[in-house]
């Protein structure tokens, strides 16, 4: 028998997970193929965390691969094990609009599974992948069996609508460039020691931060520059500082009560 033929693994620049998605080894998947990290089963006991595991499909995708399309009909819940995904809007043209970000221990596709309409956005991923494949009847019930899980979904999606008023409220009443600075600020940590500064690191791309806001590339670059030259951005090695956090949250409270 031909072992070499056996291990390959067809593969397109654009494809959904569980059908040509590359299914991880066999040695990683001794170390990473459980939910026990993922915040949402924290107060699961590990019997039940692994009788959901044996209920899920475990592959794992590249950078750029489409994990989830828009408009899809699956209703699956898919987790992060490892690695970090977008969550995209793509219209015909091309132009992207980066709704947020979804990172390792956290999960997407809830919607579908609650209401069993065709998908709000796409999922593509950022970085190498490690992704947990959840039948929605099988994340319903862990919803209505365990409390813990259940106020943690209510207060994630809680999160999602505020989340989205503010970033309405931003495109209605906000220029361009107030979105820039609120989108920074978003992406920003606090500096330890230094409440007045925050970072942002690694920085992101213009084409990453100009995708959040709707806005050309150009216009994040010019706006960033205007930033540094203010004394309000530092650029250093591998992170954007932010030197006073509430002259830009002032910046932006201005323009939208000029609004």
């Amino acid at each position: 028998m031909d072992t070499a033929s056996g291990e390959r693994v067809e593969s397109s620049t654009r494809h959904m997970l569980g059908s040509t998605l590359t299914p991880p080894k066999v040695s990683m998947a001794r170390r990473v193929e459980t939910l026990a990290k993922i915040a949402l089963f924290r107060s699961l006991k590990p019997v039940e965390i692994q009788r959901l595991d044996t209920q899920c499909s475990w592959r794992r995708a590249s950078a750029k691969d489409w994990i989830i399309d828009y408009q899809d009909q699956g209703n699956d819940v898919f987790f992060v094990v490892s690695g970090k995904v977008h969550v995209k809007l793509q219209a015909p043209s091309g132009r992207e609009v980066i709704l947020r970000e979804i990172k390792e221990g956290e999960f997407f596709g809830e919607l579908a599974a609650i209401d069993k309409f065709p998908r709000s956005a796409g999922i593509v991923a950022l970085t190498e992948v490690t992704i947990a494949r959840m039948p929605a009847l099988v994340f319903r019930d862990a919803v209505h069996t365990h409390t813990d899980v259940c106020d943690q979904l209510l207060a994630l999606l809680a999160c999602q609508i505020r989340t989205l008023a503010n970033r309405v409220n931003e495109f209605t009443n906000l220029d361009a460039k107030y979105r820039i600075y609120a989108e920074i600020l978003r992406l920003s940590r606090p500096v330890n020691g230094n409440p007045k500064q925050a970072v942002v690191s690694p920085p992101p791309a213009h084409t990453e931060i100009a995708a959040r806001v709707s806005i050309r590339r150009e216009a994040v670059a010019r706006e960033l520059k205007s930033l540094e030259r203010s004394g309000l951005l530092e650029r250093r090695r591998g992170a954007l500082v932010l030197t006073d956090v509430n002259k830009l949250r002032k910046a932006i409270d201005d323009a939208s009560d000029m609004d």
